[in-house]
């Protein structure tokens, strides 16, 4: 999941990275909000639900991909029918903030398919990682490798009771 992510988060990156917002018209959005509410769609039924014809569409999905609106084209998966029972939201605390920890840090991270979102955080808690995994021994076995491979000062574990909201949806 994280190994196949074509960008770092930003702390990590070794080199700055300036990108200019891409400039949507009303029917970039209208397509972009199709492709978001389902990717799978054909050409023929987003072009249908946008009000245009197939070839313009394409041919703006592929000036989108090419400026870096799209990134991906995937599916998204039901956790819990796949087993995946528990989530945890995992707050870590560092007294190392120097450029050795922090690749170290990501090496662990895109070596730990558990994991789903990293931020990096302002505010007293340096990292927060959204890991998904099986159940609890599970989590435990995943916490065991990660301080094997970095050292933290800190890390709390907070297990989601319930979903009340996701989505992978930009209000465009």
């Amino acid at each position: 999941m994280f190994r196949n992510r074509p960008r770092a988060f930003g702390a990590f990156q070794l080199k700055e990275e300036i990108r200019m917002a891409v400039r949507l018209d009303a029917l970039d959005r209208k397509i972009l909000m199709e492709l978001q509410r389902d990717g799978g769609q054909s050409l023929d039924e987003i072009a249908r639900e946008v009000g245009s014809s197939k070839t313009p569409v394409w041919n703006r999905i592929r000036k989108l991909r090419e400026a870096g609106a799209i990134r991906a084209q995937t599916y998204l998966l039901d956790a819990g029918a796949l087993g995946f029972e528990a989530c945890f939201f995992v707050l870590i605390r560092t007294s190392e903030h120097d450029a050795g920890w922090q690749a170290r840090f990501l090496a662990a991270l895109r070596g730990r398919d558990e994991v789903l979102e990293a931020h990096r955080l302002a505010g007293d808690i340096d990292y927060i990682l959204k890991v998904v995994v099986p159940n609890a021994r599970a989590y435990d076995d995943f916490y065991q490798a990660l301080i094997k491979e970095v050292k933290v000062h800190t890390v709390t574990a907070l297990l989601s009771m319930e979903e009340l909201k996701a989505t992978t949806v930009l209000p465009l």
